[in-house]
């Protein structure tokens, strides 16, 4: 008797690319959508769900990104110390300015899965703010969306 069985992917067996994404000019949104699917691994035929089957990405110019409508004065970020009254509050214009990285990493952060898998994923993000990054020694293919 025939019976259909699930291609399941084990970590081991998933080949890592390296994939290098300009940022210029992009919807930070539409930007991290294209990023967190690479990482997850779902622009891969073997995608499977609880491996992390997905690739590396090397983000430049993260610096000029832009955002759409009135988001780059109204848009918040939050962080908190942990202490009683200790939440402090950004706009995405002041973050932009100070730590560009991190406007891309947030966005990105928030499409990934809440558990250790998301984590790990993550780890495999890059993010720079400038036209230079420290991994040229790994050939990152050009990624166009």
């Amino acid at each position: 008797m025939y019976t259909q069985k699930s291609f399941v992917l084990k970590p081991a067996d998933a080949d890592k690319k390296w994939y290098l994404v300009d940022a210029t000019d992009k919807v930070v949104g539409r930007l991290a959508t294209e990023i967190a699917d690479i990482l997850r691994g779902k622009n891969n035929p073997k995608y499977t769900p609880h491996t992390d089957s997905g690739d590396f990405v090397v983000v430049v110019n993260a610096d000029k990104v832009r955002f759409t409508g009135r988001k780059l004065d109204q848009k918040k970020y939050y962080k908190h110390s942990g202490y009683v009254g200790g939440l402090k509050e950004t706009t995405a214009r002041e973050l932009l300015a100070k730590k560009p990285e991190q406007v891309v990493m947030n966005a990105v952060k928030g499409m990934l899965p809440k558990n250790s898998l998301g984590r790990q994923q993550l780890k495999k993000l890059k993010v720079f703010a400038g036209n230079e990054h420290a991994h040229e020694a790994q050939k990152p293919e050009v990624y166009n969306f």
